[in-house]
């Protein structure tokens, strides 16, 4: 599939507030192996799990969702939780299965194709599995031939989302917690969503641009895979080329701490969304935009996803967030997590066994290892 391009006339990240030259840097930890970063994590949730007697307590913090949303849920579920006037911010979406087996592959297509028709949706979409996480196998699909190839490379017997996609160039990830018996809940992070680009000058190819580029330089193994296609091609003078789609910065994006940009009307309008999916208490509400001084109002804004107990406070990404800083927003949201999951204790949910989050968990790792490359 060819790399997005925006035509001159379209200023880089519209609609957002401008980047400064520090956007250009990662932090030393942003890239760090998982299992080094998430240490101290995890030990305070050994310890938060003392604390309360419950090890998958956090399983219980939002009971209408799957497992809470911590691991192995459906997106498709999660946004069907959805009820009243909120449904219609969330992005257009459908649900396909993708059939094995001899025909399998023209089965998902067709199926799909019908119901595109069906649902009045209308390419390009966005294609993305049902159960994943951190923008996982996430591509634009623009055409029928787009939709097979997508589903060619999906792993048969699992189910894959088609989304109305919203080309905007602003995107945010907006964290909420309300506690169980609150009339109001806060948010607590904002992140603000940079997709990074490289300018042509009709000289250089788009290898050389990325290698070139001070952000994209440092991270270019992250880009190059998914613009093979073209990196040896001399991109046109003043063309601008999205090196990334999907909004995680584990895929390239730039993230950005929105915090002093949370306002009472923003907050309103997301507790009004989070208040129209029953029992839901803690989580990562992704939108996009296209008027950052409007979604700071509380309106403008779709959802194209919503995260539950395995959602990130993700500002913490932002480049200039110091180690210490990263960790105590970690901590506290989840000693937030423990502590609603435990209050629901005790108004009569139940968490999941450690054998079923195992299992799972195992399950969604298992089926992560063949999604198609993310865009």
């Amino acid at each position: 599939m060819d790399s997005p391009v925006m035509p001159r006339s379209n200023a880089p990240h519209a609609g957002m507030p401008a980047l400064d030259a520090s956007a250009e840097g990662t932090s030393w930890f942003e890239f760090a192996p998982a299992h080094l970063f998430y240490t101290p994590v995890a030990l305070y949730c050994g310890w938060l799990s003392l604390r309360h007697f419950g090890p998958t307590l956090l399983t219980n913090a939002n009971p209408s969702l799957p497992y809470s949303g911590l691991v192995g849920e459906s997106k498709h579920a999660v946004l069907s939780e959805m009820k009243g006037d909120a449904r219609s911010l969330v992005s257009p979406y459908m649900q396909q299965l993708r059939w094995g087996g001899e025909g399998g592959l023209d089965r998902t297509v067709a199926e799909a194709m019908a119901t595109i028709d069906n649902e009045k949706l209308s390419f390009p979409l966005v294609a993305k599995p049902d159960i994943g996480m951190r923008g996982v196998g996430v591509q634009i699909v623009r055409s029928e031939t787009d939709l097979r190839g997508y589903a060619s490379t999906f792993p048969a017997g699992a189910n894959f989302i088609l989304q109305a996609l919203v080309d905007e160039e602003g995107e945010a990830g907006v964290f909420y917690i309300r506690e169980p018996g609150e009339e109001k809940g806060r948010i607590t992070s904002l992140t603000l969503k940079y997709f990074p680009r490289v300018c042509g000058d009709g000289k250089r190819t788009l290898r050389q641009l990325i290698l070139d580029d001070p952000r994209a330089g440092k991270l270019a193994h992250l880009y190059m895979d998914r613009h093979q296609d073209r990196l040896d091609q001399i991109v046109p003078d003043g063309e601008s080329v999205r090196l990334a789609f999907a909004g995680s910065h584990s895929r390239g994006t730039i993230f950005r701490n929105g915090n002093d940009q949370i306002t009472e009307a923003m907050t309103g309008a997301f507790d009004r969304v989070a208040r129209s999916i029953d029992e839901f208490y803690i989580g990562r509400l992704d939108v996009r935009f296209g008027d950052f001084d409007a979604f700071k109002n509380g309106e403008g804004f779709r959802i194209i996803e919503i995260n539950g107990a395995g959602g990130e406070q993700t500002h913490i990404w932002d480049a200039r967030t110091t180690l210490l800083e990263a960790y105590r927003a970690l901590l506290q949201q989840f000693g937030a997590l423990y502590r609603i999951g435990a209050a629901n204790r005790r108004r009569g949910f139940k968490p999941t066994s450690i054998k079923t989050l195992i299992k799972v968990w195992l399950g969604e790792k298992k089926l992560t290892k063949h999604y198609p490359i993310t865009h």
